[in-house]
């Protein structure tokens, strides 16, 4: 039975007490799995992040704490930021702590923590470092250490081994020579963020107000985004369909299956169509819904998934295709760039610090996607090694259905390997117990002490203030763009037909398994992120609008009505009720 703390939740300590649900959700914004957690991102992330933090010259990895490093929270099974080591990052930057908490809350929204100053806070030694990162941030015209990784996680799957063929012994020990990679490649994203942060919250300051879409447009057409990838490669995969008539009979007969009809009835069209999928699950295999956690399906351990989303964008307009809106997206940057390189033309220290901001967030949007894509290629073979183990378990009658493998701590993989018939009924009932925890709704704030289980609300509990015609609701400025269209609520992708062509996606947030509903969506609306975000970025690598930030918009904005979305202002105006 649930009981009121979880078996992998974390103690706030004294030097970093406060964590918040902002911002995190972009990450893991369902509970961890127990295997997730103590396997992969304990080692991973957790320690990844004292790394990238400490090359980053924010601390030094002995601020923290040498067991449980402070970097994450994890409460309910719920991931969180660490509000404090934000904080602490705005302090020793110069930028202010109430300069992070702006990134994190909306004004008044939520019951924000104070800020309590202590003496270990300022540092100058710290601050002196981060001038120096920032201008190197600034100035540098490429990060070959993210491009290096993405060769060495390729290496990894190349070297995949068949894994049936592998020992139990075996499988564990490739497993855990993943660890030491999960954990560089977090480090990575962790001084990819901060290189994008800094360059971005530049560009609003240096353009102004007078062009309200200035600034998401010249964040706009970048190019060489690994995750955008996935919706190209699908796009032209729904297009090899709707050419055929073989394929698009199969598709209508049924997607369960589906793969094994079409390698029946042969022929140049179905062979061109199963090597783009056998290209696409080894390049992009790994990716999938809640990516970061191996219990969640990823498109090659389930590739009905990714039939799934070739059938929804089969739906989409020709002119969705996004090489030609990249295309259209990157000639009005081009446009826009020109334009400030007159206006500038004057004042030779403003062009430069406007040219250096524009340049370095082509060069950091790119590489925060990258660093993060390689993180989840380690995460997808930790998956399949965990699988094949749970696989063998199934078949000698130990687990109900092979993921429940990863309801197991990391130091109880050993004994179970040796009696795995005597955790059977453990891990059944931490299963269970597990569950129960997507029912929750987490605290959004979390100050000094968790609050027990049994006093968190219940997704979807408590009032929000529904939306009346006229409103007009602010979030961030994501990707920009006009549309008008009808309001379709996901929460998850268990229904994506309800997406029609030119509907508007208003979901919690976003990871590459929604990508393909975005090439049939007029635009999107998240309820966190910001505009270095997953949704942002690939709303405008394709072209669409998209305004993240708008809290409670899942609830708020009924299903069915028709709304106006301004990506470039950040606003959504409610034109009409359902």
């Amino acid at each position: 039975m649930l009981g009121d703390r979880w078996i992998t939740d974390r103690t706030p300590t004294k030097r970093f007490p406060d964590y918040t649900r902002g911002n995190a959700g972009e990450v893991m914004a369902d509970p961890v799995s127990p295997l997730g957690w103590t396997f992969l991102h304990e080692p991973g992330i957790v320690r990844g992040c004292v790394d990238g933090f400490e090359q980053m010259g924010v601390f030094d990895a002995l601020e923290y704490d040498a067991e449980f490093p402070e970097t994450f929270g994890l409460f309910g099974g719920y991931f969180y930021n660490s509000l404090t080591q934000s904080r602490l990052f705005g302090v020793r930057s110069g930028a202010g702590w109430d300069a992070i908490d702006k990134t994190f809350f909306d004004s008044g929204s939520q019951e924000i923590p104070p800020y309590v100053e202590a003496d270990w806070h300022n540092s100058p030694r710290h601050t002196e470092k981060l001038g120096v990162t920032v201008g190197w941030c600034l100035s540098t015209p490429n990060v070959p250490e993210v491009d290096l990784h993405k060769q060495e996680v390729k290496a990894l799957r190349d070297s995949r081994p068949d894994l049936s063929t592998l020992t139990d012994v075996q499988l564990l020990a490739r497993a855990k020579t993943m660890q030491r990679f999960l954990r560089a490649t977090f480090s990575q994203v962790v001084w990819c963020s901060l290189g994008g942060s800094v360059a971005s919250g530049i560009i609003p300051t240096m353009v102004g107000d007078s062009d309200p879409g200035a600034a998401t447009k010249l964040m706009t057409g970048i190019g060489d985004v690994d995750s955008a990838d996935i919706a190209h490669r699908i796009f032209v995969m729904s297009r090899q369909v709707t050419a055929s008539p073989a394929l698009t009979a199969e598709f209508a007969a049924g997607l369960d299956g589906l793969l094994d009809r079409v390698r029946a009835i042969g022929g140049d069209e179905a062979a061109a169509f199963l090597a783009n999928v056998d290209e696409f699950l080894y390049e992009h295999g790994s990716r999938g819904p809640n990516e970061y956690d191996p219990y969640s399906w990823s498109y090659e351990s389930r590739p009905l998934m990714l039939v799934q989303a070739i059938d929804h964008a089969r739906g989409a307009a020709d002119d969705a295709d996004p090489a030609s809106n990249l295309a259209a997206g990157a000639a009005e940057r081009q446009r826009l760039l020109d334009h400030y390189a007159e206006q500038f033309a004057g004042n030779p220290e403003a062009l430069g610090t406007f040219q250096a901001a524009t340049k370095a967030t082509a060069v950091w949007m790119s590489a925060r996607e990258r660093c993060k894509c390689n993180h989840i290629r380690v995460v997808g073979e930790v998956r399949q090694c965990f699988l094949e183990l749970g696989r063998r378990a199934v078949a000698a009658g130990n687990l109900d259905h092979v993921r429940q493998i990863f309801m197991l701590l990391a130091d109880e993989i050993e004994p179970w390997l040796a009696d795995p018939a005597s955790f059977r009924q453990k891990l059944a009932e931490r299963e269970q117990d597990y569950l129960a925890l997507y029912e929750l709704d987490p605290p959004y704030i979390v100050n000094g002490e968790a609050p027990p289980l049994s006093q968190w609300k219940r997704k979807n509990e408590g009032d929000v203030e529904t939306v009346k015609v006229g409103d007009v609701l602010t979030g961030v400025a994501g990707s920009p763009g006009v549309v008008t269209g009808t309001a379709r609520i996901l929460l998850d992708l268990s229904d994506p037909s309800k997406l029609e062509p030119g509907d508007i996606l208003i979901a919690p947030s976003t990871d590459p398994s929604w990508t393909p509903l975005f090439l049939a969506a007029g635009g999107v609306i998240t309820n966190i992120g910001a505009v270095g975000t997953h949704a942002v970025i690939v709303s405008r690598e394709l072209g669409i609008p998209c305004v993240p930030s708008i809290a409670d918009a899942t609830r708020r904005i009924p299903d069915g009505a028709t709304i106006t979305l301004d990506g470039a202002l950040g606003k959504v105006t409610i034109d009409a009720l359902p």
